[in-house]
């Protein structure tokens, strides 16, 4: 019973990776490390290697299965998938119709886990400080990028593969978010609706080779300088509330692949100066509500994970 408890509960912590990985803004990597996760995704990632791939090609399933940790990662991935097929249109539909409470939700979830994450860190010095400093100032500069037109060429879909995944497990940056600076997140979405195989296999392929080779430079990175890494990704999440921010007056639009109107540009408000140039109540009180939400939230988390340390 203990067992099926503990991927359970991976299981839904998984489900939360999967339903801020659809948000363009919301980092899966966040999520993991608020839910303490992290490192131990890290490693499953890294424990596919030339020893254990030896393994699977002498069909050797079990082994395999049990060096990779695969129950960890199968709840995970489950978690994940469910997420992005069940609850695509419900986030879809609150960004649509409710974005000042998403955002605002999303803000105090990720401010207050920022700040706890930073919490842990036992020995401050000048180079922690530097590294949160940096961190942050690279996510607020990467929100700040726009969205640009990229090359059709089969390559580029790789590479963005690559580039997008490696977001993915970095607190704070948005996969999703990078595709769209990349001009790729419609392609994808386009690519999974129409079942186009060529494009989402070389996505894939590139998503493989990047979190392969990305997951073992951030565990020598917190293996060796690890409160400067802290730092580091803790500053990523602090940067990335300018994307977050619940009000926003969209200064230039695109035209999509399908001919449908869409936010180009966007620029931060006061919920003062909402009302007046977007024409919409800033909704204070729900937006309030909304980011008390995100912190009980985190803070539920963090309870729940400290009694079952206990346990």
């Amino acid at each position: 019973m203990d067992l099926i408890k503990k991927y359970l509960l991976i299981y839904l912590k998984g489900m939360a990776m999967g339903a801020a990985d659809i948000v363009p803004g919301v980092s899966g990597g966040s999520i993991a490390l608020i839910t303490g996760i992290y490192q131990r995704l890290l490693d499953s990632i890294n424990s596919f290697n030339r020893e254990n791939l030896t393994l699977l090609v002498k069909f050797d399933l079990k082994g395999f299965y049990k060096s990779v940790n695969g129950s960890f990662l199968l709840s995970l991935l489950l978690g994940i998938l469910t997420s992005i097929f069940t609850l695509s249109r419900l986030i879809t539909y609150l960004m649509i119709e409710h974005p000042v409470v998403l955002w605002s939700f999303f803000c105090g979830l990720i401010l207050v886990s920022a700040f706890m994450i930073l919490k842990e860190i036992k020995r401050w010095h000048l180079g922690v400080v530097v590294s949160v400093l940096l961190g942050t100032a690279i996510a607020y500069w990467v929100t700040e990028l726009p969205p640009t037109s990229s090359p059709d060429a089969l390559w580029f879909t790789f590479v963005s593969g690559a580039i997008a995944i490696c977001a993915m497990i970095l607190p704070g940056i948005s996969g999703s978010f990078i595709l769209l600076i990349l001009g790729k997140y419609e392609t994808i979405l386009h690519a999974v609706s129409e079942r186009d195989i060529l494009t989402l296999g070389l996505f894939a392929l590139g998503c493989i080779v990047g979190i392969l080779s990305f997951s073992r430079v951030i565990s020598w990175l917190l293996r060796k300088f690890h409160s400067t890494t802290i730092g580091l990704l803790s500053g990523f999440m602090l940067g990335s509330v300018n994307k977050l921010w619940p009000w926003k007056i969209v200064t230039e639009y695109r035209i999509s692949s399908s001919g449908e109107q869409k936010p180009f540009l966007t620029e931060n408000l006061l919920p003062s100066e909402y009302l007046a140039q977007v024409g919409q109540e800033p909704f204070v009180g729900l937006a309030i509500a909304g980011f008390v939400g995100g912190i009980l939230l985190v803070l539920g988390i963090d309870l729940l994970a400290n009694q079952l340390k206990k346990s």
